[in-house]
């Protein structure tokens, strides 16, 4: 189960410190200790006047039954507020499912939602229980739940309603107490616009909404997470105290944090590797430039016409060169860019050239973008 607990870290006292309390209540995920690398966002403080906004909102709607859904960006915590949500709940003592929607092809994840029958499909050797049933009396987090296709948000919808599920290859259906809290790094509302995402089902989802607020706009929590994974990474790693000096904090309060917490997590542990007697230095902290870039470019003025004229050059000249397969290249490459432009989001990425999430896929498993299966 995840924690909310005190922060009680002196580096500068050794592997016994003496308590010195933080008011900044942290939230970790279970295990995050023995996880290898940072896939996700693992911690979550609250010390910066929006977190401590943000927290006193799940206060006061955890304890209702109503569904959740939670927006922000990519590595600002969303599943660490999801189980924070189902800890301060009456279901606490039950189950807590948490499941990647965008992780599954669209001929799985109906099965691994609602589960199936011995025989439904091919290899379908054994019944299995779907996520649905492992979450029954708990919680069920569906992350990035808009990438769910629109046939299974239409399955997803009947189960909120009937409260019951029926199994793929099933005639009966099986009643299920599962409260859903969903979450998504875009908004729903454009995906209801564009004909993505149900409009009933998003109403559904969206009785209770949180909003996560990004790492650059929250600097008072930079810190006190900093601190926070010194302290975890140098006891994986082995070490004694280690501390942040005056221009390491610069720097960090400095960045802009297009990757949120999970972006921090990463720099501090890489800075761990490479630092010398016990310090933390600004020299030890590669920071991406991603940020800056964004940034340049917004404050870019319009440039439209100068962009289109060099694509046309940059076309002319490929023509020139007469290769082979000449447009399956520009197709790849334009795919591929987008794809990267987006932080590897398929679903940013899908909208940004104007095609559907399953065209997106199949092509960047054709280039070897991404595996078949995850």
């Amino acid at each position: 189960m995840s924690a909310l607990h005190f922060h009680s870290a002196n580096p500068e006292d050794g592997d016994a410190p003496a308590p010195r309390w933080s008011p900044a209540p942290l939230l970790t995920l279970p295990g995050a200790r023995a996880m290898p690398t940072s896939i996700r966002a693992t911690a979550q403080v609250f010390e910066d006047p929006r977190s401590v906004a943000l927290l006193e909102r799940i206060r006061l709607v955890a304890p209702s039954e109503a569904n959740v859904l939670i927006v922000g960006e990519t590595g600002t915590g969303k599943e660490l507020i999801a189980r924070h949500v189902h800890e301060l709940s009456a279901r606490r003592d039950r189950p807590f499912v948490a499941v990647n929607c965008g992780a599954f092809s669209e001929t799985l994840v109906e099965s691994e939602l609602f589960g199936h029958e011995k025989g439904a499909f091919t290899g379908a050797f054994t019944s299995k229980a779907g996520w649905f049933e492992a979450a029954n009396g708990g919680t069920l987090f569906l992350d990035e739940v808009g990438d769910l296709p629109l046939s299974i948000q239409v399955k997803l919808l009947r189960v909120l309603q009937e409260r019951e599920v029926v199994r793929l290859g099933a005639r009966k259906s099986l009643p299920v107490d599962v409260r859903v809290v969903a979450a998504t790094n875009v908004r729903l509302q454009d995906a209801v616009a564009a004909g993505n995402f149900r409009e009933d089902l998003f109403y559904r989802l969206h009785v209770v909404h949180l909003a996560l607020p990004t790492l650059r706009e929250r600097p008072g929590d930079v810190l006190p997470l900093a601190r926070h994974f010194i302290d975890e990474y140098r006891h994986r790693l082995g070490y004694g105290a280690v501390r942040l000096d005056a221009g390491a904090e610069r720097k960090l309060l400095n960045h802009n944090w297009p990757g949120n917490i999970r972006e921090l997590e990463n720099v501090i542990h890489h800075g761990l590797l490479i630092c010398r007697h016990g310090v933390l230095t600004a020299e030890d902290l590669q920071l991406s430039s991603l940020g800056l870039q964004r940034r340049a470019i917004a404050d870019a003025p319009p440039a439209e016409a100068t962009a289109q004229q060099a694509l046309e050059s940059a076309l002319a000249s490929l023509f020139q060169e007469q290769g082979d397969q000449l447009y399956e290249r520009i197709e790849e490459t334009v795919v591929r860019t987008a794809f990267e432009f987006c932080h590897r989001n398929q679903v940013q990425a899908a909208r940004l050239l104007g095609i559907s999430r399953n065209i997106l896929r199949a092509r960047l498993i054709k280039n070897g973008d991404i595996a078949a299966l995850r």
